[in-house]
């Protein structure tokens, strides 16, 4: 059990970050993201033990947000809440800008998560997984169950609506 448990380990410390931002700018609530987000890797834990590295599981960070997807859309049918991405997430300001150029960054990203909650989820979702933690289109469609070249189009069309919410 304990070299399954370093295993484990070292997908959860690869994975964790990722998991947690997607959630967390799904719920917008710290204390929900982590209960969820602890949730997810319990799930894979159980999945995991049950045949080690490979229990049936191609790509491991595709299983972990489709359970992560699977908790949030759960959480919000048991409390009847409108899914929103985060308003009070704010990435990192940057040490090497100065103040006035921090400033201006921040109404930036508060005017694209203004815009980005207005987005469907699916939309939102694809804009998250590609633009903020980098997954391939093959990857999201591997989360998704869809085939690559619809999530072309899905990320597209979410890259659209989001231009024109910008607008």
């Amino acid at each position: 059990m304990d070299h399954l448990q370093k295993e484990f380990g070292k997908l959860y410390d690869q994975h964790i970050g990722k998991i947690y931002r997607f959630v967390f700018l799904r719920v917008n609530s710290t204390e929900t993201a982590q209960d969820l987000t602890s949730e997810t890797f319990v799930r894979a834990w159980d999945r995991f033990k049950a045949g080690g590295s490979e229990p049936g599981v191609k790509n491991w960070a595709a299983f972990l947000y489709q359970i992560a997807r699977n908790l949030v859309t759960d959480f919000y049918r048991e409390k009847g809440k409108i899914q929103i991405v985060s308003a009070s997430y704010v990435a990192d300001p940057n040490p090497a800008l100065d103040l006035e150029n921090q400033a201006f960054l921040n109404s930036d990203v508060e005017r694209i998560k203004a815009a980005l909650s207005k987005l469907g989820e699916e939309h939102q979702e694809v804009i998250i997984w590609r633009y903020l933690d980098g997954l391939s289109n093959k990857e999201i469609a591997e989360i998704l169950g869809k085939p690559e070249g619809t999530v072309r189009v899905i990320v597209h069309r979410a890259l659209e609506a989001l231009r024109k919410t910008l607008a």
